[in-house]
């Protein structure tokens, strides 16, 4: 029960999240982004669900497409003047070039079918996993001027600076709602690598974690430095 995730759970998890955005900061744009998030875990959750399921009708075509080649390359082999009183060294080498190059193309065109349906799979995988990774830099973006360091020290603002009007506490409560939101990107981008054991979505997978892991340093880096101002 508790060796996979759950994506019913994560849902709910972050249904909870964008609950607690909108009661601290109402009608905030993190409190959009995480409606977002919530969205693509769901869209995600019915697409997973798709895609671990086979492809039947996909399977049928190739299978009949692959009873034509086969049949195709018998009846080829089949139709060659195999007569030891005429065959000599030239025509052998001729039929066995014919033959081979037959088989290579047919092989070929067997593999790129029997592939087919994982190849669809993961493309439609990485179009998910892709809109993951975009939501991670746009929860980054959110935390990016978020500087503790004015707390700490008088600083000289410029018309255009952002704007700063948050408590240390409110502050605190912000950049940790973004961590939380980049640890359920990481967690939704698992969700896929449940379904599949393609090496390109999980290589992608580990790149989205690493991704959300390392935004997520920045972020406790911030949050260290706001507990050692309201210490």
């Amino acid at each position: 029960m508790y060796r996979s995730l759950s994506s019913l759970k994560t849902i709910e998890t972050i249904e909870t999240l964008q609950k607690r955005i909108a009661e601290r900061f109402p009608y905030s744009d993190l409190e959009a982004v995480c409606k977002e998030l919530c969205e693509l875990a769901k869209d995600g959750e019915q697409r997973a669900e798709r895609i671990g399921r086979p492809n039947v009708p996909l399977r049928v075509f190739v299978s009949l497409l692959i009873t034509v080649f086969v049949g195709v390359l018998i009846y080829t082999i089949s139709t060659f003047d195999m007569s030891l009183g005429e065959l000599n060294v030239g025509g052998l080498a001729q039929i066995s070039n014919a033959a081979i190059n037959n088989i290579v193309l047919i092989g070929a065109a067997i593999v790129f079918l029997v592939t087919a349906e994982s190849r669809i799979k993961r493309a439609r995988i990485l179009t998910s996993l892709y809109e993951l990774r975009s939501i991670a830099h746009v929860i980054d973006m959110h935390q990016l001027t978020k500087d503790p360091s004015v707390f700490m020290q008088k600083i000289m603002l410029t018309t255009s600076s952002p704007k700063r009007d948050m408590t240390p506490y409110e502050l605190t409560r912000y950049l940790d709602y973004c961590s939380e939101m980049l640890s359920l990107v990481g967690k939704i981008a698992a969700l896929y690598s449940d379904k599949t054991r393609d090496p390109v979505v999980l290589a992608t997978v580990n790149e989205i974690e690493s991704l959300t892991s390392g935004f997520n340093r920045k972020i406790w880096q911030k949050m260290m430095m706001l507990h050692r101002v309201v210490e």
